[in-house]
């Protein structure tokens, strides 16, 4: 295999052709980073916390689909991943996962002790959260833990302290990961329950759309409550109020669980974050 080749499948094992993972892990960190800031992130931290999302999610990628080589050639969607189909080695995958961890801990130094110590959690966090999906029905609750340890983060950089508000905000995006990563499992519901994995879609079964509208209406009142401990203003309750919207609208495409039509309910979470984060940004824009 050509050098060309070789980086083509890696780049294509740390989902850089997907860039969905990547947005729907960078809109609650910028949520924090907007907070904790009131609108004015200090442009090193921005550029560290985009690139450290970059990284991190496709350092993610690369051990869920170690953690599920054995699992992924039986399910129809990812039987070509290169892990899958052998085109990349399992060692040259723990290897690519070590570095991008470590360009992104290089990018941690260089804020202060507080977030360099979360950033260790947040790590442990991403290396075994694939792991979950073997032992616990739960792997969902346990991605938005993951996912939104960035917020803690965020305000650590911003505040060298972590509030209340910031776990409001954390709490919110668990449900909402739980939302989203849920539709995304009813895709692949019937090849995991034959292949032994477990996910939220196949314990809520048929009352799987009603859980996920409680889980984002449960993140729409983290967030409402997140904007009133915040003093945010009439602005950032519009783009909640939006994603209300999105919220329903994906309830109409999971309706009767088709898995194309579920899985462009997952994708349509990233204006559903995209909706919050405009919010925010006009906010304090108004109110300077």
């Amino acid at each position: 295999m050509t050098l060309s080749n070789r980086l083509r499948e890696y780049a294509l094992l740390m989902r850089l052709d997907r860039p969905i993972g990547i947005l729907l892990l960078m809109w609650p960190t910028l949520w924090g980073l907007w907070i904790a800031s009131e609108g004015r992130p200090g442009l090193l931290v921005l550029a560290i916390f985009v690139a450290g999302v970059a990284l991190m999610r496709s350092a993610g990628c690369v051990i869920n689909d170690y953690a599920d080589r054995d699992f992924d050639p039986h399910v129809e969607r990812t039987q070509h991943r290169p892990l899958a189909a052998q085109r990349v080695t399992n060692r040259e995958a723990l290897g690519l996962f070590v570095i991008l961890c470590l360009i992104a801990f290089v990018l941690v130094l260089q804020l202060n002790m507080l977030t360099i110590v979360l950033s260790l959690v947040g790590a442990f966090l991403a290396a075994s959260y694939p792991f979950m999906k073997r032992y616990t029905h739960l792997p969902q609750f346990y991605l938005g833990i993951a996912f939104g340890w960035s917020i803690p983060m965020a305000f650590a950089a911003q505040t060298s302290h972590v509030p209340a508000v910031a776990w409001v905000l954390f709490l919110a995006n668990m449900f909402w990961s739980v939302a989203y990563d849920t539709a995304y499992a009813m895709v692949d519901r019937e090849d995991d329950l034959k292949v032994g994995v477990k996910s939220t879609a196949i314990l809520f079964g048929q009352w799987d759309r009603h859980m996920i509208g409680l889980a984002h209406l449960a993140s729409l009142a983290l967030l409402t409550l997140a904007g009133t401990m915040a003093n945010l203003g009439y602005s950032y309750y519009i783009g909640v109020l939006v994603a209300a919207g999105l919220a329903i609208y994906q309830q109409t495409l999971i309706y009767r669980r088709e898995a194309k039509l579920c899985f462009k309910a997952f994708l349509n979470n990233n204006w559903f974050g995209a909706a919050v984060f405009a919010g925010l940004v006009i906010n304090y824009m108004v109110t300077r």
